[in-house]
């Protein structure tokens, strides 16, 4: 979680030859869940007509524009533009905590690694056919393109609105996937069954909650919060699949129903 008092210092690079601007609100909602943008730049051809959709966004969000025009017909400069200022923000930004690379081009994948290696955070952001690879090498992956649920939210009981810390009122005023829908994921299903396989040590296939979580917490692309729960213990409680187990002053427990 980011020190309150320190948030983390952020440099979001957006490869606009590649990326609707129709993604920045996300963009920016989920990267101040994290910390402060401090650095903001997007990369294109801005003479090409097809970029006139960007000129609101960049306005409305102080995105720096920087013009990289396409050096041949079939390929375009602005990917090493790219990658050249952040090695230069890695080097000489020694303040920046994360790196928020917006793209779904796997060429990014080399840059990533870098980064990681230097110790930085790297928040990804494409759509749902950027490669494996690419989006594994992030410290964590947002898929742009994610359906948006169409069901209707829970309503938190009224007692407990008033004493709700500012952070669970808006989760629980987000959408929440049901359990039986969650159930039809069958490659979220298979990380929740491995994860908590690989911690149960317990006798019963039981799993320490905390190791699952710290383990989870960790894949590029999985957040409970992202299905609209509060806490991982209720994010798997709401899965017919998996049991938890809470006993006073000892761990909770979590395993996969035998």
């Amino acid at each position: 979680m980011p020190d309150p008092v320190h948030p983390l210092n952020i440099a979001l690079l957006i490869d606009a030859d590649n990326t609707s601007s129709h993604w920045v609100e996300k963009i920016f909602s989920e990267l101040s869940q994290i910390g402060t943008v401090s650095i903001s730049q997007a990369y294109g051809n801005w003479s090409n007509p097809c970029m006139e959709s960007w000129g609101r966004a960049l306005q409305a969000h102080a995105i720096k524009p920087v013009h990289q025009p396409n050096l041949t017909k079939t390929k375009n400069a602005a990917d090493m533009a790219m990658i050249v200022d952040a090695m230069d923000i890695l080097f000489t930004k020694t303040s920046v905590d994360v790196f928020c690379i917006v793209s779904s081009d796997c060429d990014f994948t080399p840059l990533i690694m870098r980064l990681r290696a230097q110790c930085k955070q790297v928040v990804g952001f494409g759509k749902h056919g950027a490669a494996e690879t690419f989006v594994n090498a992030c410290t964590r992956f947002v898929y742009l393109d994610e359906p948006m649920p169409t069901i209707e939210p829970d309503q938190p009981p009224t007692e407990l609105v008033a004493t709700s810390l500012p952070q669970e009122v808006a989760l629980a005023g987000s959408t929440r996937i049901p359990g039986n829908e969650l159930q039809q994921d069958a490659k979220l299903m298979t990380l929740l069954r491995n994860t908590i396989g690989h911690f149960a040590l317990h006798k019963g296939g039981w799993a320490d909650l905390c190791n699952v979580g710290g383990a989870l917490s960790k894949h590029p692309t999985f957040s409970h919060k992202d299905y609209g729960y509060k806490n991982l213990s209720q994010f798997l409680g709401a899965i017919d699949l998996f049991e938890i187990r809470k006993v006073s002053f000892q761990p909770t427990l979590v395993r996969a129903r035998p």
